[in-house]
């Protein structure tokens, strides 16, 4: 059984994005969890973070673990026993939609630089074209963290019939200047890297590693919280019992750093994290949405919030999320909004928490009663 779809779109009418350009033969990976039931009131839409991909979690025992896996399966907070659950790579990753890794098909030969800039507001765009595809014309619930909580930010506004409720998790309503330095960093880390040619790359032997890895040392260190890296590291020093007195990895939390790095540029695009991230910096849903004001945008949604910020995410503070629960409320939206207690910083989200599933968990069921009593 195939688990891993494409669907394709845009071969006659160019999808056109908000930079103005357009792309033609656009292709949108996704995979699927559960079954959809007769009159479709239990599909889950869930958005995929920064470097995620369509895999939230294993289709069978053996299968390779999801992202999310921790939270959707059978039981689970997203649960496929009773929830249809569709995730989507997004517009300018790696993992089988189109970006710039991908055919241009005017040349035969990879995007590269070619390809557009794209926003969030673009990929959400891509994704409606998937879901209109399936015949899913409203979502019990659209949800995700980090850049995906923006994602589901973006689609309560922009599609506001087509969601019942929105789930957010770690994500704010807009880049702040702090989160954007550490993005211009990475992103320099890897134009400065020699092997990164412009970004023509691809087919060669040599490809931007130095610069990815060190693009995903300083993102990486955003994710985690100052109290999780001294208790798990402090000074710890890695495989030697005094200083040595180098440059070289002389202290357990370089050792990870680096770990994280290497493994980061097997299994990521260097291209597509320049666009990604530049597409998270333009985010703001009050010039997106709001002609810059919060309640103005929030006040064209018409769904139910679940609202999850984490006591030491620094890179989306819970007062962020605060202010977001606080101005729905005063739109008239009904908002369920938690700081849940964690050492374990931005990534939090992506970590088993009981807190969150019973959060989850609870308002998806509130969310489904109320969908079941008004059929």
């Amino acid at each position: 059984m195939k688990y891993l779809h494409t669907y394709s779109f845009a071969e006659t009418t160019p999808f056109l994005l908000s930079c103005g350009k357009t792309l033609s033969n656009v292709n949108v990976a996704y995979e699927t969890w559960g079954t959809l039931n007769t009159d479709k009131t239990n599909a889950i839409l869930i958005f995929h973070a920064f470097t995620g991909s369509s895999h939230a979690a294993r289709h069978y025992e053996k299968d390779t673990e999801g992202w999310w896996e921790t939270y959707v399966g059978s039981g689970k907070a997203f649960d496929t026993d009773k929830y249809f659950i569709i995730c989507a790579n997004v517009l300018g990753s790696c993992y089988g939609s189109t970006g710039p890794s991908s055919l241009n098909p005017k040349t035969g030969k990879p995007y590269a630089l070619n390809f557009p800039f794209i926003t969030i507001r673009d990929m959400n765009s891509a994704i409606k074209n998937l879901t209109d595809h399936l015949q899913i014309s409203r979502f019990l619930a659209v949800a995700g963290g980090s850049m995906g909580g923006m994602l589901a930010l973006d689609w309560s506004i922009a599609y506001p019939n087509s969601t019942k409720s929105a789930i957010v998790l770690a994500a704010s309503h807009s880049q702040p200047a702090q989160a954007i330095a550490f993005h211009q960093v990475g992103r320099q880390a890897i134009l400065q890297d020699p092997s990164w040619k412009k970004g023509n790359y691809y087919g060669s032997e040599e490809i931007p590693r130095l610069g990815l890895s060190l693009a995903r040392m300083i993102g990486h260190i955003t994710y985690l919280s100052e109290k999780k890296m001294h208790e798990k590291f402090g000074r710890k020093l890695q495989d030697k019992a005094e200083l040595s007195f180098g440059f070289d990895y002389e202290f357990q939390v370089e050792s990870y750093l680096r770990y994280q790095g290497h493994k980061f540029v097997d299994r990521f695009d260097a291209n597509s994290y320049l666009y990604l991230t530049r597409a998270i910096d333009y985010f703001d849903i009050r010039i997106d949405h709001g002609e810059g004001s919060l309640f103005s945008a929030f006040e064209k949604s018409k769904c139910d919030y679940l609202m999850l910020s984490y006591s030491t995410d620094w890179l989306y503070p819970p007062e962020n999320m605060k202010q977001m629960a606080n101005t729905l409320r005063g739109c008239g939206r009904r908002v369920v909004y938690l700081d849940i207690d964690t050492d374990n910083g931005h990534d939090s989200f992506l970590i088993d928490n009981q807190v969150m599933v019973a959060a989850v968990k609870n308002f998806l069921s509130q969310e489904i009663d109320t969908t079941e009593n008004n059929v």
